[in-house]
């Protein structure tokens, strides 16, 4: 099951896979989230309880996406870190911000779904835009605190100043091991079951009833695919790859060495990758209530052609996007 001499593992796979990733994701996050809060915010006098967390929800993108050209400089050169130990945590903590961040507002909007579709009377009149405020700031509070700890790992490997582990280096990382299980329970396992019951228990009550606005049964059933995609893509991969990766490392300092050591370090490497798409993902959740989106889509880039084409009469205001629509 396991060698005495250990296997080298493939460090420079992240270099050439990572900074294109990033690159990516910061262009299209950017320019996704930018048109999505502004669709959001164009209707704020008219903003409804779910808009606040949706609305938190691009925050945290927004906050991780401005640390993405300091992560590519990092792997282009190497993994050579030349910004400073303390940005480096804050690079690092703004990650996990967005992570758990993201996966708690998006537990908020599904918990709202559930209220409004299924106990609509109950919670008629109830929850008020105050609460959804200090249920976001608790959101905030929660995974703040739940994040705090990991500034607290050296994030340097133990010959050099120069690195920026996304977890800590290898005299430390049997208690990161217990914990990322901690967090991972706490922060993306629960709030998983809770929105699998929120949703669940929606699909059944909207199959079941004949008066359900069909408008709204499309609606519930686009957001829980954009959900199961997060999740798919994003979420689950990430964690259970990197609990195997710092299972791996910890063996390995046992000097117990697996022969899919180096597979999992890769795919872990992939998983990472493939969780800092959620930023560029997200927007999808408060984009995917506007019916005529393509149309929408096709118009802004019919006006950005004709803008370079011909330049704007004398006068002219510009022409404003269409609303977002409040429903979530």
């Amino acid at each position: 099951m396991y060698n005495t001499s250990c296997q080298r593992i493939s460090f420079n796979f992240e270099h050439r896979f990572l900074p294109p990733v990033y690159i990516l994701v910061f262009i299209v996050g950017l320019v996704a989230n930018g048109w999505g809060l502004k669709c959001l915010l164009q209707n704020w006098k008219n903003l409804r309880i779910i808009n606040v967390f949706v609305l938190n929800l691009g925050l945290a993108d927004i906050l991780y996406l401005l640390t993405l050209p300091f992560l590519v400089v990092y792997y282009l050169m190497e993994s050579k870190w030349i910004f400073g130990d303390a940005f480096c945590k804050i690079t690092r903590f703004c990650f996990n911000l967005n992570l758990y961040g993201s996966i708690g507002f998006l537990t908020c909007i599904s918990v709202y779904r559930y209220l409004v579709i299924v106990h609509p009377i109950r919670v008629m009149g109830r929850i008020t835009l105050t609460h959804s405020v200090g249920i976001s700031v608790m959101v905030w509070l929660l995974v703040s605190v739940q994040s705090l700890p990991d500034m607290f790992f050296t994030k340097t490997s133990v010959n050099s100043t120069e690195g920026c582990y996304d977890t800590t280096n290898k005299i430390y990382v049997e208690d990161y091991l217990k914990y990322s299980l901690g967090w991972t329970l706490t922060g993306f396992f629960i709030p998983l079951l809770i929105i699998l019951g929120c949703y669940g228990h929606v699909i059944v009550v909207l199959c079941r009833s004949n008066t359900t606005d069909k408008l709204l049964k499309q609606r519930c059933l686009k957001l829980l695919c954009i959900l199961i995609l997060l999740f798919s893509v994003c979420y689950i991969p990430h964690h259970v790859l990197k609990n195997l990766n710092l299972w791996s490392r910890v063996l390995l300092k046992q000097g117990i060495c697996r022969k899919w050591s180096n597979g999992v370090y890769i795919a872990h490497q992939i998983s990472r990758g493939l969780v800092c798409l959620n930023s560029a993902l997200n927007p999808l959740v408060y984009l995917h209530g506007k019916e005529n989106i393509l149309a929408q889509l096709r118009q802004l880039l019919q006006q950005t052609c004709l803008m370079f084409s011909h330049p704007p009469p004398a006068g002219s205001g510009s022409v404003s996007m269409a609303q977002i629509t409040d429903e979530v």
